[in-house]
């Protein structure tokens, strides 16, 4: 798979984001951002949000306030 530079950027924004284990909606919402603002998400960007998914559908990650 191509790593993308618009894919490092999702992979950081993400990374940052589940650091606490809870994501708020701010988050989620620049996490969408960032991987549309090309215009394309691409397969690297797909993957990264397909395991992100995962994560929330598995409870790994939790939607609410930040401790």
């Amino acid at each position: 798979m191509v790593v993308t530079k618009s894919g490092k950027k999702l992979a950081e924004v993400i990374q940052k984001a589940i650091e606490d284990s809870v994501m708020t909606m701010a988050e989620y919402e620049e996490i969408m951002s960032v991987a549309s603002e090309d215009g394309v998400i691409d397969n690297h960007e797909r993957a990264l949000l397909r395991e992100l998914n995962d994560m929330i559908a598995n409870k790994a990650i939790k939607f609410g306030k930040s401790p």
